[in-house]
């Protein structure tokens, strides 16, 4: 798996139980959670400041995370980012999830609890509440219509998921 320093300290810090996919690629100073997941296709990007990512969180296939030099980008614990998002420079607090092709930009807030739809826009410094659904482009907020619970079930299938690819995948050519 290419996991790359970029200058001196700018290096990833992968806890030991998390699993990163060969074909995905961390680049400089991202801290990943125990029991984490990064899959084929995924990029993790820190060239300008900090990326976090808390434990049990999954960054699915081809998602793409950034930063910038003013804004960290922070997810929280059991987190789902789903295939093909993109977040930058933007908070997922515990227990959220960005959707499918979802597009999380500068400052932006996704409160616990809260789920940004598939190929949803949460533009720059938008709070999405908790428990709320952030739908659309851009997204339009549906207060009180998800729940932590209904996030914590992808979450929790993705930490049982890794460690089957941990005992079981192989390559075979």
């Amino acid at each position: 798996m290419p996991i790359y320093a970029l200058e001196q300290g700018w290096e990833p810090d992968i806890h030991p139980d998390a699993f990163v996919h060969p074909e995905a690629v961390i680049i400089g100073r991202v801290i990943l959670g125990a029991n984490s997941s990064v899959w084929p296709g995924a990029v993790i990007r820190a060239d300008d400041n900090t990326i976090r990512i808390g434990a049990r969180t999954s960054v699915q296939d081809g998602a793409v995370l950034h930063c910038t030099s003013e804004f960290t980008t922070t997810i929280g614990d059991d987190c789902t980012i789903g295939h093909n998002a993109h977040l930058e420079g933007c908070t997922l607090e515990d227990g959220s999830l960005a959707g499918s092709g979802s597009v999380i930009l500068h400052g932006a807030i996704v409160s616990s609890g809260a789920l940004v739809g598939a190929n949803a826009l949460v533009p720059g410094g938008k709070v999405i509440p908790p428990n709320a659904m952030a739908l659309g482009v851009p997204a339009t907020i549906r207060e009180g219509a998800n729940s932590v619970e209904t996030n914590l079930m992808s979450s929790a299938n993705y930490v049982e998921r890794s460690a089957r690819y941990i005992a079981h995948m192989r390559r075979i050519q």
